[in-house]
């Protein structure tokens, strides 16, 4: 893996060179919501860094004003496309704590982890959530898919759906990861931990209960989404028929010609009236799609990050996930 070999050779030199560049003055930048620097807390704070959104909002529900929480990701960046920088590293290792969501969503993490000191608290937040393989979720293999572009080797997330948040039980066993952690790292404030994950885990359970009560009057659940394969989960989870013209995991590679036709096929056949897109790419597989069927375009979250106007607004994983069940609902009901 190319990446990872890269932060082998670089990663100490990169660290240094900040450290050195930093000295003794405060390592951290200005207070901005979601990207607030690991020692610029009080007493009563402790400092994580997230590497996604979901964690990042986990952590802010469940912590409250007990923590300090920054998101590793600037706002607007698409995660697949994102590594870290060398003051992301010092900073990581000057928190008390770094959640990320595992070596398929993030490969350049196992090598960041060797250089992380004991002082950090690691947690893997999908650590006990079941992963589903790309012959789990019926992926189709393309034989015309595109090269990576980027020369790079393409792992496709290393054959899993990295994408398990958008499933809400197992958001749930996330938040319930954060916790374990926030507990471990930060015990006097157990009993507030305990009881804000508690109420989180009801809100959970009860959008699960909204997704399923909403869709399961629908006799035909089926969409068009033309980004790349992140509502695998979802659509297991509601029994929805999910079709993208990609054939993995991670956008990096483009979907190829014969798979784009063969959506506009399927949504001249299914007389479909919608077509998805993803959030912070560039939605023009979507518009070819569009201008060809007639079809309107609409974004489903696939919440890996969000815009710099969604961070400033405190725009929450329930709130993502909502508004996606209203837009599911719209598309499937164009179809009927």
């Amino acid at each position: 893996m190319k990446l990872i070999k890269s932060y082998s050779k670089l990663i100490a030199l990169l660290i240094a060179t900040t450290l050195l560049l930093v000295g003794c003055s405060n390592p951290k930048g200005n207070n901005t919501e979601g990207n607030t620097n690991p020692s610029d807390h009080t007493a009563a704070q402790i400092n994580v860094i997230a590497t996604l959104f979901p964690q990042y909002d986990f952590t802010k529900q469940i912590a409250g004003d007990k923590a300090n929480v920054r998101l590793l990701m600037p706002p607007g960046t698409e995660a697949h496309s994102y590594e870290p920088t060398p003051k992301d590293l010092v900073d990581i290792r000057h928190a008390d704590v770094f959640i990320y969501t595992s070596f398929a969503m993030e490969p350049w993490v196992e090598k960041i982890l060797a250089e992380v000191g004991s002082e950090t608290l690691v947690i893997n937040a999908t650590e006990g959530v079941t992963y589903y393989t790309s012959e789990e979720m019926g992926l189709p293999h393309d034989e015309h898919e595109a090269e990576n572009p980027s020369g790079e080797e393409d792992h496709d997330h290393e054959g899993v759906d990295p994408h398990v948040w958008l499933d809400p039980a197992n958001a749930s066993i996330m938040a319930k990861n954060v916790a374990k952690g926030l507990i471990q790292i930060n015990p006097e404030n157990e009993a507030l931990y305990t009881e804000n994950l508690k109420i989180y885990e009801e809100a959970l359970a009860s959008l699960d209960k909204e997704f399923a009560q909403a869709l399961s009057p629908i006799s035909h659940k089926e969409i068009v989404f033309a980004g790349h394969y992140a509502f695998g989960y979802l659509s297991k989870k509601y029994g929805i028929a999910y079709h993208s013209p990609y054939a993995g995991f991670s956008p990096d590679a483009e979907p190829s010609p014969q798979n784009i036709a063969a959506m506009i096929d399927l949504m001249k056949s299914e007389n479909q009236k919608v077509v998805y897109y993803e959030e912070l790419i560039d939605p023009k597989i979507a518009r070819v799609i569009a201008s060809e069927t007639g079809a309107e375009m609409v974004m489903l979250h696939a919440a890996h990050n969000v815009s710099k106007e969604d961070l400033s607004n405190k725009v929450t994983y329930m709130d993502i996930m909502k508004s996606n069940l209203e837009k599911l609902v719209k598309g499937l009901n164009a179809h009927e």
